[in-house]
């Protein structure tokens, strides 16, 4: 859920019935200025927080949730995006610039997996390990890497642990990518299921056709 969105349309509808409050307050019911004014906040705070209850309730049918796993998914989503923020932080602190295709794959795919749970927090079942073990795997050994690669003199066994600290952010990276095809499972079963009814359709429209043809030669 969007909540720069959320915000705009429980907006959309508190400062209208607020403001008309305060305007059939002052007007029309007579209430002196300052009374008006109480009326118009408090029917707007009321209509906010009612349009926010509303719009979640949809939102949880939507995506078939309870508000006890919204609000669990949810948390995790929160401690996700702070361990996303400083894994951003450490790819683009790390000096080797040979790896820096590979560190913009990572923060692109670790991202992608993100938006998709928060846009549908239901498929954060199918991205449980990336939560629970993946990212902060991630988070630690980039950090690590941006620390040890920012001395100024590496000797031979510095360096050895940097290739290797590469290759592990290199295997993660590749893991992470099957964490969002994990996540993406359910997609591309239907679009399969979709090219094969487009197939059939497709055939069975050639097959009328010259069954058709065939009864005009006739």
């Amino acid at each position: 859920m969007n909540p720069f969105l959320q915000f705009l349309v429980r907006s959309g509808v508190t400062i209208p019935i607020g403001a008309l409050t305060w305007f059939s307050s002052l007007l029309i019911l007579e209430q002196s200025f300052i009374a008006s004014v109480i009326y118009g906040i408090l029917a707007g705070t009321g209509t906010y927080f009612i349009s926010d209850g509303i719009m979640q309730h949809q939102f949880l049918k939507k995506h078939g949730l309870t508000r006890k796993e919204f609000k669990f998914i949810n948390k995790h989503l929160k401690e996700a995006k702070t361990k996303i923020h400083r894994l951003n932080k450490a790819v683009f602190a790390i000096r080797h610039f040979p790896s820096i295709k590979q560190r913009i794959d990572l923060m692109r795919v670790t991202k992608k997996v993100y938006r998709l749970t928060q846009q549908e927090p239901k498929r954060f079942y199918r991205a449980d390990k990336f939560y629970y073990s993946h990212l902060d795997s991630v988070v630690e050994i980039a950090e690590k890497y941006a620390l040890l690669s920012a001395q100024p003199k590496k000797n031979h066994e510095l360096q050895s642990t940097l290739r290797q600290t590469r290759s592990a952010l290199e295997q993660l990276t590749k893991t992470i990518e099957q964490d969002l095809h994990e996540i993406l499972t359910d997609d591309i079963d239907d679009l399969h299921f979709e090219l094969e009814v487009v197939k059939h359709t497709s055939q069975k429209n050639k097959d009328d056709e010259l069954i058709d043809e065939s009864r005009r030669l006739k």
